[in-house]
């Protein structure tokens, strides 16, 4: 049984930072692409980051990069996103996600979503 599990959302200041985390359970981590994605209400799912099995490759959406940065452990089975300078329309619910192969952007290349944590940002 796969599940991923998001966590460390919350509401910040504009200009303040959050960690998320993802917890991966069910299945061999290290052969997944992990992405995160973000939906704000009414709002298409977006591509926020992404990182291949070792680190070697990360992307990142216009909007964020330089900003956010997204990084796994493989040992813990974990993938995480550090969001610094944090901007009202940067709030969505946060989902990490896992795909087979590397550099996906589209929400229908991932098979496998956490149950997404909110993060909101006032202004």
């Amino acid at each position: 049984q796969v599940q991923l599990t998001e966590s460390g959302g919350g509401l910040v200041q504009a200009g303040g930072s959050l960690r998320l985390s993802c917890a991966a359970s069910g299945l061999i981590f290290s052969n997944y692409y992990m992405g995160w994605f973000r939906q704000a209400p009414g709002k298409e799912r977006e591509f926020v980051a992404g990182i291949t099995w070792n680190g070697g490759r990360t992307d990142y959406v216009d909007f964020v990069k330089g900003r956010f940065t997204i990084s796994r452990d493989n040992a813990k089975n974990t993938v995480a996103l550090q969001m610094n300078s944090l901007k009202p329309e940067d709030t969505a619910v946060y989902y990490c996600a896992g795909a087979l192969r590397y550099g996906r952007t589209r929400p229908g290349d991932y098979p496998y979503w956490g149950q997404g944590t909110q993060v909101t940002v006032s202004s």
